[in-house]
Order: structure tokens, then C-alpha cells, then sequence
């Protein structure tokens, strides 16, 4: 079973950039979309054999994420179920046979963590409820995380210290929902590896690889065992992030 994540940073911009080839390209079981940048009826996207699920922010042209999936959920609940947070289009569950699938864009502390205060309320509800699922079933997270959790995880973290997702206050956060019960994917299988999935636009960041590792497929300690690989898709255009895959044993 294949999974993807993306931020797309604009899903009508990146429909330009030729999204649609892409999404045929991966062949997904899954494939979730966050920064979707878009409301109800703006773009009519559709694909053969999958059905969709969106959640829009009420504010226009802002965050925003959607699945596209292959397979029938047993339920869907859109945002946290936490009136501050759900207006942003942030959180889609389905709830499958053995496993719910998140997919979340995490809010950013912005330039001068202007957010800081509310980013941390967040990781604190937010894990929460991932943990009330985890209880009934297995549990699997993707998304931007707006986090670099390791110096490992991005390009210059002496320059970044205490920038907006590489602020130790986001990293505790990271670090307290590993020890919950949950595993980075992709660092659990490549400890050593240096691989990007975000590029500033600025500064030739892309060309020259100064990334940052945001994007994460994150998953209930106990589905380890069924975890075949993670991948990150560096060589695919269209945002200025790419696109994750998490590979499972059915």
C-alpha cells in the first residue's frame, strides 16, 4: 500500500505545474494534499477510482487540506473537534478498517514567532487527540509539521536556531509526540540520511539543496513491522515542497 503526502503549496498553481501528471505518476492509494489554498468549487479535480475529501479554511486563499483515496473509510471527521483550531482547514481523519489516516498542515510561528503561543497550544491538543485515537487503532500522521526536528533536518541549523520551525520549543513538541508512541517513518528507516523536502524560493535555495525536512509520515509505534519504506520524492517540481511516500505490507 502506497501513501503520499504533499504540500502544494497553491493546488491550483501547482494543477499548472502539471499536479495532475504527478498524481497519475505515484499511483497512490493515498494521497493526502495540505496548503490547498482553496475553497469549495474552485477547481473541479478529479481522478478515476478515487474519491476525495476536503477541508477548506474559512479564510480564502489559505491553507486547506484534501485525501484522495482508493478506498472506502469506514468514517471522516474533519478538523480536531476544538473550536479554536478548526477554522483553518488544517486536519482530515478517515477512519479506516485497521488504522486512521491524519493528514494535517501544522500551523507556522511565523516571522518573529508571532504564533509561537498558539503553535504550542496546538501540539499540545493535537496530540492529544492523536493520542485518543491511538488508543482505539493504529494510527498514521502526514503533512507538513512545520518542524525540522534534528540539526540532521535541515541545511544551516546554527543560522536557523530559534527561527520558526527549528525553535526548540517546536522540536520538545516533536520530541514529546515521538515519545507518546509515535515513530518518524523515515528516520526511523534512514537514521543517517540527508534529505530535504522544503526549499525557500528565496536565494536559490532549491539548486543549491539549503532545505529543510518538514514533511513527515509519522506512525503508531506498533505498525513498524508493516513499514516497507519512505521515500521523499526530491526530484518532483511543482511546489516548493515535494512530495513523501510511505510504502506498507497490506
Amino acid at each position: 500500500m502506497k501513501l503520499i503526502s504533499w504540500n502544494v503549496n497553491g493546488l491550483r498553481a501547482c494543477e499548472g505545474k502539471g499536479f495532475s501528471d504527478i498524481f497519475r505518476q505515484l499511483d497512490a492509494d493515498f494521497f493526502c494534499l495540505q496548503e490547498t489554498k482553496m475553497q469549495a468549487g474552485q477547481l473541479d479535480m478529479q481522478f478515476d477510482g478515487y474519491q476525495s475529501f476536503w477541508n477548506y479554511a474559512e479564510k480564502k486563499g489559505y491553507s486547506g487540506t484534501a485525501i484522495f483515496t482508493r478506498h472506502q473509510p469506514l468514517n471522516v471527521e474533519y478538523g480536531i473537534g476544538i473550536d479554536q483550531h478548526d477554522h483553518e482547514g488544517r486536519v482530515i481523519t478517515l477512519e479506516m478498517e485497521d488504522f486512521f489516516l491524519v493528514c494535517c498542515y501544522t500551523p507556522n510561528s511565523q516571522d518573529g514567532l508571532k504564533r509561537l503561543d498558539y503553535r504550542m497550544q496546538w501540539e499540545d491538543d493535537f496530540r492529544s487527540y492523536l493520542n485518543r485515537l491511538d488508543k482505539q487503532k493504529p494510527v498514521i500522521l502526514c503533512g507538513d509539521l512545520n518542524v525540522a526536528h534534528e540539526e540532521i533536518d535541515l541545511k544551516n541549523p546554527k543560522t536557523n536556531r530559534q527561527n520558526a520551525g527549528f525553535t526548540d520549543q517546536e522540536r520538545e513538541k516533536f520530541t514529546l509526540l515521538l515519545n507518546s508512541g509515535f515513530i518518524d517513518t523515515f528516520r526511523t528507516l534512514y537514521p543517517e540520511q540527508v534529505t530535504y523536502s522544503w526549499w525557500s524560493y528565496r536565494f536559490q535555495a532549491r539548486q543549491k539543496n539549503a532545505g529543510w525536512r518538514i514533511d513527515y509520515f509519522v506512525a503508531s509505534q506498533r505498525l513498524r513491522p508493516r513499514i516497507e519504506d519512505a521515500v521523499i520524492h526530491t526530484d518532483i517540481l511543482g511546489s516548493d515542497h515535494c512530495p513523501v511516500e510511505l510504502k506498507l505490507k497490506a
